[in-house]
């Protein structure tokens, strides 16, 4: 029977010893949020990041800017948050309307206060193994991993797909820490031969049953980090099936996203700390 790796136990674990460094520091941690647009989902899980915060003692702040939004608005208040003594960490929800030039207003956060690790500079420094800050949901797999008892080093690790706050910084982590990475997308063609291949398999396409049985093997571990609303109900990339068939899953919800939280609160308390130093 496939062995169940829920992240809720980990993420509880890391954010109690958060609570307890916010009341040694002195100071509160601050973290901006940044919403653009009225999508419901970026609303969702940016209330549960500032929930998350405020349990752990945090200063939090939320901006939620209209749909129609301009680009220099948006870019003064990423100004306005750089400057801030307060803030020490600043959140832009992902994805932007389609009329902002994204990479470009991520470019402006500045680094020291880049917690979801997404500025060009960290993700450079990331190849290097000398990040500011790493992204948070590719940080929380390999803390997920550990905190299981996973090894990484030596392991055939496939990845199935390549965004910036995913795949790409997961596969330079990954080599970081002596896995043999694989990385999969749109074009590769014939993904099972890849997949089976997988002592680990990462799978974050944002589509369900991106994986199936017959794609797998009984002891891959199965990382799924798809959040995908299907006649009201969230489930991940990987179907059932495959999870049942796998030797260890991450169950969709309650499994890397715990974790993705977790890792924002890690990174913000640690922008602090670097501030007070």
């Amino acid at each position: 029977m496939a062995k169940i790796l829920e992240g809720k136990s980990c993420a509880r674990k890391i954010e109690e010893q958060i609570k307890k460094e916010v009341q040694l520091l002195g100071i509160k941690p601050g973290l901006a949020a940044i919403i653009v647009g009225n999508n419901p989902a970026s609303k969702i899980y940016v209330s549960r990041k500032i929930a998350a915060c405020t349990e752990c003692g945090f200063f939090t702040k939320t901006i939620e800017l209209s749909d129609n939004c301009s680009e220099q608005k948006l870019l003064t208040v990423i100004q306005e948050l750089n400057a801030d003594e307060k803030i020490h960490g600043i959140l832009l929800q992902l994805p932007l309307p389609k009329h902002l030039n994204e990479q470009h207003i991520i470019e402006k956060i500045d680094i020291n206060k880049d917690v979801d690790g997404f500025h060009p500079l960290n993700r450079g420094l990331l190849v290097l193994g000398k990040p500011v800050f790493t992204a948070c949901t590719p940080k929380g797999i390999l803390e997920l991993l550990n905190f299981y008892n996973i090894t990484i080093a030596g392991k055939n690790v496939v990845i199935v797909g390549r965004s910036i706050t995913v795949g790409k910084p997961l596969a330079s982590l990954l080599l970081n820490a002596d896995a043999t990475v694989t990385i999969c997308h749109s074009k590769t063609k014939s993904l099972a031969e890849h997949t089976k291949k997988a002592d680990i398999l990462v799978v974050a396409t944002g589509r369900v049953n991106t994986i199936t049985p017959d794609m797998i093997t009984r002891k891959t571990i199965v990382i799924d980090v798809g959040i995908n609303r299907i006649n009201g109900k969230i489930t991940g990339d990987v179907s059932d099936e495959a999870k049942q068939k796998s030797a260890a899953y991450t169950p969709v919800p309650g499994g890397i996203g715990p974790m993705t939280i977790a890792m924002l609160l890690q990174n913000t308390l640690l922008a602090a700390k670097r501030n007070d130093e």
